[in-house]
This record gives C-alpha cells, structure tokens and sequence, in this order.
C-alpha cells in the first residue's frame, strides 16, 4: 500500500503483513543504488517483521542472551542488538544525503541521526509522550516519574553507502517487551523497554503511521521546526558508513 506523498520525488509505502529480514535487506540495497543512480524516487519504508534479532556493525555475542528460536541477522547497519517483531513499526529510510532534507543540510552525517532522533520525538508528541535523548545513549527515551526509571522506546540504526541513507528507525507501539529480553537491546544493560500501549495509549499501528507521516514534515519536510540543540557526544554509534566515502562512523552506542 502507498500513501500519496506531498514531498516531491519521495515515495511512502506501508507493507501490508509480517516481512521477512532477508527480504527487506535486498529490497532496500537495491532501492538505494537506484536512487544513486538516478533510477527511482527517495523512499521511507513502513514495516513490520516476524519475531527476530539483527547484530549492528558493534554487536558484542554475550549481549545475546538468548535467542529463543528465533532467527538472528547480521544487519550491516550501525549500532548492536535489537529485536523486532509484530507490533514494532520499523521504519526505514532510503534518502540521497548529498542534497539538503529540511533541517538537514547535505553530507552531515551527524545532523542525519540527529534528524531521525527529532523525528520520533515530534511522533511521540502527537500522543502526549514526551520523548528525550540522552547523552551517550543511542534512542529515544521516557520517564516514568512515580517509579523514578525511565526506559526505550524507540531505535535508531543506519546505514550511508555513497551518501544513500538505508535502514532507519524502530518504534514500539505493542510489540511483546518479554522477548527484548533474549538480548542486552544497544548494548545497554540498567534500562529497559517500553511501548506506547505499556504506556497505556491504545494506539493503533495506523495511528503511528500518521504520526510519523506528519512529524516527517517537520524535520525533514518544507514545514521543518528550528531542530533541537545538538546531542553530547556524536552519537555514531548508531551508523555505519564506508570508508572512503562518508568516512567510517565511531562504534559507540
């Protein structure tokens, strides 16, 4: 399914059902050198998978706990382990970043994430949930202010080969949190994870969906925001890119 798209020359796409991690992977490789190549229109991809784990380019093998059967990936993307499946929206994003995005200017690796990161907070906004950053912790993150704690709900993970954006960003909306826990999710091991129906927001996968598409407009669309202070640190942790070309990204997260 396609959503009409109001920003020339980029394509949205909901895919319909469960889709399988291999698939995906071939689609957005072969997606990205098109747009290179001048062959097809930018694309953010809207999907959700069938339970599994993916191993970012600093996925240490002790943060699998266990895998619980279900299948485990080398993504290529930057970042360590996370874990998707149904209820998850995932989100990922196949942008020519040598030309200018809203409030991202062209060949800024660091503004990119930083754009995926303001992003997910003005979606979450438009369910009353604040989303924050944290310095030396990739995602987007929120308190729980009667228990004191604060957990993850969204992550972001990418991939710039050639200046072509693929890969992007995860959302929980209901997913089951119980199998967060066959992994250390990026590495970080005092916090935990949370969704908005953990929330307690009975918010449809839909309703994320239009979030998302007019939070879009804001950062990276003709009616961006003045975009938020830069985060401590680079937050490279998250993204890999080739050498030679964007330079190789910092394996911190």
């Amino acid at each position: 399914m396609a959503l009409p798209a109001s920003i020339p020359g980029l394509n949205w796409r909901v895919e319909d059902g469960l889709l399988p991690y291999p698939a995906a992977l071939a689609a957005m490789q072969a997606r990205a050198d098109a747009i290179r190549a001048g062959a097809a229109p930018e694309r953010v991809w809207l999907v959700e998978h069938p339970p599994l784990y993916t191993a970012g380019t600093s996925a240490q093998p002790g943060d699998l706990n266990d895998s619980r059967g279900f299948p485990t990936y080398a993504a290529g993307r930057g970042g360590q382990w996370t874990y998707h499946g149904p209820g998850q929206r995932v989100a990922y994003v196949m942008l020519d970043l040598q030309r200018p995005h809203g409030t991202v200017p062209p060949r800024d690796l660091r503004r990119y994430v930083e754009g995926l990161e303001w992003w997910l907070i003005r979606a979450l906004d438009r369910f009353n949930v604040r989303g924050e950053r944290r310095a030396g912790r990739i995602g987007i993150w929120v308190r729980d202010p009667a228990a004191g704690t604060e957990a993850k709900i969204a992550a972001i993970g990418v991939r710039v080969t050639r200046w072509v954006s693929w890969h992007g960003v995860s959302l929980n909306v209901e997913p089951d949190l119980g199998h967060f826990a066959g992994i250390v999710p990026c590495g970080i091991a005092e916090h935990g994870v949370t969704s908005l129906h953990a929330l307690g927001l009975t918010v449809t996968m839909a309703d994320a969906d239009v979030a998302l598409r007019g939070a879009w407009e804001e950062v990276f669309g003709d009616a961006a925001l003045p975009p938020p202070p830069p985060r401590e640190g680079r937050g490279e942790g998250v993204l890999a890119a080739e050498r030679g070309t964007e330079g190789t990204a910092g394996q911190r997260s």
